[in-house]
């Protein structure tokens, strides 16, 4: 029996790749952080509670810093019932102003709650000389602690929602490549979808106040026209035998095009608030809309391509597609249903950026198709057809983000990131290549 040894690189090792990539900018990115808002609140609180059985006399000394408000109202809540809490907001100054009144009123204080930045105000230097009659109160501040930037919970749900549009993209596109084709056009229908919607929008469904009935019908139509152009190149490859890269190439342009005479070279921006809902929203526990939506049609997609006739078609017409003809394989209309697929999920994808953005732009998705084709590859789908995996798409999409995100972080100026995306592709498809004279199953 012939060993593979290239089989798990191919299929399992751009998951150890995302891994190394996360520890690597975990690493590099390691850094003190300090706890502030709602986290700082409770650290505070619990120190307090521990250290007074009494009801104490607190002051909360902020200074107007993003989270500050979040800080006091958490410090309110969880002390309110256990001590008497007001607070000081502002410069040195005034809080200097409001410890000299409370020390000239005789009033005790018991404990400063202060942020990071106000806890190093030479201001609480001598305390019980500078105002003795405030008692000895102790300062209480969050304490500091050692954690990657690159791992922090915003920054993680960023990388996921900035990928989203991308991700879903590649779904359609691995159908397309795994069938033995190519698609250009997506980046372009991304911007035509986006500007399609933005303006059913404003034009028909009544602007900035269209209804969420409105709204779902304008996503609906612009899905499906962008489905339709899909179909018409299908059309084309399979009725009249266009290769695909001419073919999808033409498409490309007619879809740029097409997005700015409907946009007149303008971004339309009469969209209502509630439209971000599927773009910026998260109501299943804090994760973005896009990416549970994401990661549903991954799901199916998974399913189709494991479970059902179509999605061994789709591998048999990529393998060897004389002998999935002869095998009685459909072959036009499994190619055709990939093509329309990828044009529907490129549509979706421009629905969604223009949920993010608010707005609708013909210069939306530039570049994308090759973003996407990218994490296909990346993923292991080879580009000679019958072999790609649902799941490995997805890790070469999050490795792709990674690399940027880790990148971005790391004050990598944006030139050298395209050079070393590059490369990063060129690796791929290197290690397709090898794979593949190694003597690897072509269905993965």
């Amino acid at each position: 029996m012939k060993l593979n040894f290239f089989g798990f690189p191919g299929r399992h090792g751009m998951v150890l790749v995302l891994l190394l990539l996360c520890l690597f900018f975990s690493g590099v990115t390691l850094t003190e952080q300090s706890p502030s808002g709602d986290a700082a609140a409770r650290h505070v609180a619990a120190s307090v509670r521990r250290q007074f059985s009494e009801k104490p006399r607190v002051l909360v000394v902020t200074s107007g810093q993003p989270g500050d408000l979040e800080f006091f109202a958490g410090l309110v809540r969880d002390l309110q019932a256990t001590a008497r809490v007001t607070r000081v907001d502002g410069e040195p100054s005034q809080a200097r102003a409001a410890l000299i009144d409370l020390s000239k009123g005789g009033d005790k204080l018991d404990v400063i709650a202060a942020t990071p930045v106000t806890a190093a105000w030479l201001l609480f230097g001598d305390l019980k000389n500078d105002f003795p009659g405030l008692g000895n109160p102790r300062i209480f501040a969050p304490k500091s602690y050692r954690w990657p930037n690159f791992l922090k919970t915003a920054n993680l749900l960023n990388i996921a929602n900035q990928i989203a549009v991308i991700a879903i993209v590649a779904i359609g596109m691995t159908l397309v490549i795994i069938a033995g084709g190519i698609d250009l056009s997506v980046g372009s229908l991304i911007a035509l979808s986006a500007v399609l919607v933005a303006r059913f929008i404003r034009d028909y469904a009544g602007g900035i106040g269209a209804s969420g009935l409105g709204m779902l019908l304008a996503a609906i139509a612009a899905i499906v026209l962008c489905g339709g152009l899909g179909a018409f190149t299908g059309w084309m490859i399979t009725g009249f035998g266009v290769p695909p890269f001419i073919g999808t190439l033409a498409l490309m342009l007619v879809g740029s095009g097409l997005a700015y005479l409907l946009a007149a070279g303008q971004s339309i921006y009469q969209i209502p608030e509630s439209f971000v809902w599927l773009g910026r929203g998260a109501d299943l526990w804090g994760l973005p809309n896009a990416v549970v939506l994401m990661g549903v049609l991954y799901g199916l997609a998974h399913v189709l391509m494991t479970r059902m006739t179509l999605g061994r078609y789709l591998y048999a017409v990529g393998g060897n597609r004389e002998a999935a003809r002869l095998a009685g394989v459909p072959v036009r209309r499994v190619l055709l249903f990939a093509y329309v697929a990828c044009a529907l999920l490129a549509g979706l994808g421009g629905v969604i950026m223009a949920s993010q953005l608010k707005s609708g732009s013909a210069t939306y998705g530039s570049m994308y198709e090759l973003y996407v084709i990218a994490a296909v590859v990346v993923g292991g789908t080879s580009l000679s057809g019958g072999e790609g995996r649902m799941f490995g798409t997805l890790t070469g999409a999050l490795t792709i983000a990674v690399i940027q995100n880790g990148m971005n972080l790391t004050n990598v100026e944006s030139y050298t990131q395209k050079v070393i995306l590059g490369l990063v592709i060129l690796g791929a498809v290197l290690l397709d290549r090898i794979r593949t004279q190694g003597g690897g199953n072509k269905v993965g």
